[in-house]
Formats: C-alpha cells, structure tokens, sequence
C-alpha cells in the first residue's frame, strides 16, 4: 500500500478501502440484532443529553462515574465490549492515544472521564456534537494553523484547574492493521498539545487502542474509520459485527521535566503505544524525560481485565 504524503496541518494515513474486511471475514449477527442495537445506541447518545445536564450539579466522583458508565454503556449498545488493561495515575493527566475510530472516543471515556480535543467538523454531528461541545471539547480548526496555540493554551489551562484532557496526537485515524506500516499517518505523533502537559507540569499517560473479535479470536479493522468511509458505513460494519471487542492499554505516566522538549516527549509516547502489546504480559517501568536524554519506552504492570477525533 502507497503511503499518501505528508500535510503538516491536516495529516492522513495511507489507508484505502484495501484495509476494510473483506466480505465474510468478520462473522455478523442477524439483522434483528443489527436494528436493536441502533436502537439502543440511539437511546444512549439521547440520554447522554440528560447526562450532560447533571453533570453541573454532580460532586466530581460521581460526575466521573456517570461520564463512564455512560460511554461504557453507550459502547455496549453498538455491540462494542469493553477490556481496560493497566491504571491511570489518580492525578489529573494528558491522556494520548493511537486513533482507529469514532470508537475511541467512547472507550477513552469509559475508562478516563476527561475532557477531548476533537476536530471542528464533529461540532455539527447530529447529537454527539452538542455533547462534545457541552462537555466542554476543545475543538481543532484545522483549516487555521494560526489558532493551534490557543488551542494548546486552552489544554494547558485545563490541566492547571484539575481535568485530565485526552488528544489522539497522530491526527487522523488508520487502520491499525497487522503489518500495515504504510497506513500510518506520516510524521507521528504531533508535539504540539504535549507542550500543554510540559506547561502544566502535568504527567503524559500513553493509551493502546486496539479491535479484536473474539468469534475469530484474532484482530480485526471493522471499527476502522478511514478517510474514504462514510459515518454510516462505519457505524453499520460495527453493529453487524459479532463479538466485537475494544482493548485499552494503559502505559506507564510519562513525567516531563519544566524545561522537556515536546518534540522528544512525543517520541517517546509514540513509542510505548505502539509498542505496547494488545494483550499479553507488559515490563514495569517508569521514566522522567528531558530534553537531552532520549528515554526509554515506559510500561506499566496491567491488572485484570476489567469489562477524539483529531489533534495537530
């Protein structure tokens, strides 16, 4: 597969319709089961207004539990389970993870109720986007380069009053496929939201995200959504498929020192979230990097398994 060139602003993966499931690879459930879990996905996305609602009433734990059960829930009606591997840090963290779909989103927040940044256009999806905005998305306009540091300003502040934020640094989604190294999107992760986190003296969290269904027992691209797929194509692959999983795996906190260079720090979560495996056993360690050290990817000790869109 050709990888698509490199746009510093609006970056995208080498992805095309090659990398979908070919017809038959992905074992689906009946049609019956494919309208009740709309429904029933349906049902969440309105209830999630009523969430939102109370949430500026509820005392912090239990605005963070409902923000959960709600994604977890929301991920179970499109017929999405959900495995979280590892522990986030108690304190407030900038959470940074690969991108694969409109998924990530929900399992991001069912296992850290946190702030997004997300790109404009998903301001005017029907429902989600008002949610995204009420719950307080910082929304990247990609079309203005200029306006990036505000936006990083804006994560920054959100760091110092206490809310961890989540970004998907590598800007667009790719299909994460086995041995599809042309379909990532070239040049990494971006740096600039983790000069927020070196601002805020606030630790980088590294996320895995991966797609497995366990009909086959191996991983899969269903939940994929590419540059040339449509919402509703991807949404439909997702409720036809049977026994979908989402996989979370938590890395090791990143802690920048005051003077660390964004540039190097991303390096460095790029490399412990591809290099975290999507299951099996993960090496502890832990690392403080500096701007002239380069360091060593960090692991963290996974527990038992527990059942954005875009950033420059």
């Amino acid at each position: 597969m050709t990888a698509v060139p490199r746009d510093l602003w609006r970056p995208s993966s080498g992805c095309d319709e090659g990398c979908l499931p070919a017809a038959g690879e992905v074992p689906t459930v009946p049609v019956a089961r494919r309208v009740l879990r709309l429904v029933a996905a349906l049902g969440m996305l309105l209830a999630g207004i009523a969430v939102v609602l109370l949430l500026a009433v509820l005392p912090t734990r239990e605005r963070q539990a409902l923000v959960s059960g709600w994604a977890r829930a929301t991920a179970r009606a499109f017929g999405v389970r959900l495995v979280v591997r590892g522990r986030l840090p108690r304190r407030r963290a900038l959470l940074v993870a690969n991108h694969v779909s409109w998924l990530d989103i929900l399992a991001v927040l069912a296992v850290a109720p946190t702030r997004m940044v997300a790109k404009r256009e998903i301001r005017s999806w029907p429902v989600v986007g008002l949610l995204a905005a009420v719950a307080g998305t910082v929304f990247v306009d990609r079309s203005r380069p200029l306006a990036l540091p505000t936006t990083v300003g804006r994560v920054a502040d959100a760091l110092r009053a206490g809310r961890s934020v989540a970004v998907f640094p590598e800007g667009t989604t790719w299909c994460a496929g086995n041995g599809a190294t042309d379909c990532r999107p070239g040049g990494g992760f971006r740096p600039a939201t983790f000069q927020a986190a070196i601002d805020a003296g606030s630790p980088v969290v590294p996320l895995r995200l991966s797609y497995r269904c366990e009909a086959t027992g191996s991983t899969t691209t269903a939940a994929a959504f590419l540059g040339a797929d449509t919402l509703l194509r991807s949404v439909a692959r997702v409720v036809a498929a049977r026994e979908l999983v989402v996989s979370v795996t938590i890395a090791g906190a990143l802690h920048p020192a005051r003077d660390a260079d964004r540039r190097l720090l991303a390096r460095a979560a790029e490399s412990a979230v591809h290099l975290l495996p999507a299951t099996g056993a993960l090496a502890p360690a832990r690392l403080r990097p500096v701007p002239t050290v380069t360091p060593v990817v960090p692991l963290s000790t996974p527990v038992a398994d527990r059942d954005l869109d875009l950033a420059a």
